[in-house]
């Protein structure tokens, strides 16, 4: 289809004595344009974080964590490994309950992708030990707190900020129990919702080891042969 008149109508009209400078301001413009656009998709797509802990002495090994996106996009191994896990000498620490772990815990953040909308986990419990995995969907609620700016106070800088709550964490304890919260750098964590994960049949490393899961440190079997597992508290 030929483009016409009207296409050439459209064109700006350009003083002839001048083009050079017409074009300049043009091409300015339009990169100022492109660059405050740009700027304002990757203050959009800042990357968040999503760590894991455990209640003290509770260790955890996390095989695998994949986050599914709002824009249905998988992000695998976007966690893994030794999750965060007090574990204070003599005997000191207080497993029951979730006082000693609910922050976002350690981890990595998920680069590259949007907000998320389904975070699968397969961890080891292993003070039972157990080989657990757990579906959990982050609700619109959820995302909606994430995207709202929060004012908060940040102590190691004695000042108020503006911040989101771009930290997820998630706490495992024994029995398949995953509680998530939300929190930032300076806001105080707040939880969003807590799922009962279910036994792998497959087993550790979806059964490639022979049934053997990681081995407990010395100091959390100490404890837990003195003082159990505390199931029902978290």
């Amino acid at each position: 289809m030929a483009l016409g008149n009207n296409y050439l109508a459209a064109l700006p009209i350009l003083n002839p004595a001048n083009p050079i400078k017409k074009y300049t301001g043009l091409l300015v413009g339009f990169l100022l344009a492109f660059s405050s656009q740009s700027f304002a998709d990757s203050e959009q797509k800042l990357p968040w974080f999503l760590g894991f802990s455990a209640p003290a002495y509770m260790e955890v090994w996390i095989e695998t964590a994949d986050v599914v996106d709002i824009k249905e996009r998988v992000f695998r191994g976007s966690g893994g490994g030794i999750a965060s896990v007090p574990k204070p000498p003599n005997n000191q620490g207080i497993a029951k309950g979730w006082g000693s772990s609910n922050g976002a815990g350690k981890g990595r953040y998920v680069t590259g992708a949007d907000l998320p909308r389904l975070i699968y986990v397969r961890w080891q419990s292993l003070v039972e030990p157990q080989t657990y995995e757990a579906y959990i969907v982050i609700p619109e609620s959820a995302r909606e707190i994430m995207r709202k700016p929060e004012k908060a106070f940040c102590s190691f800088g004695a000042e108020w900020i503006t911040e989101t709550r771009d930290n997820i964490g998630i706490g495992l304890a024994p029995g398949g129990i995953a509680k998530v919260w939300l929190g930032g750098a300076c806001l105080k964590a707040i939880e969003i919702l807590r799922v009962k994960g279910t036994i792998n049949p497959r087993g550790p490393y979806e059964g490639k080891s022979g049934g053997k899961h990681r081995p407990l440190s010395e100091t959390s079997k100490a404890y837990v042969e003195k003082f159990g597992i505390p199931y029902g508290s978290w």
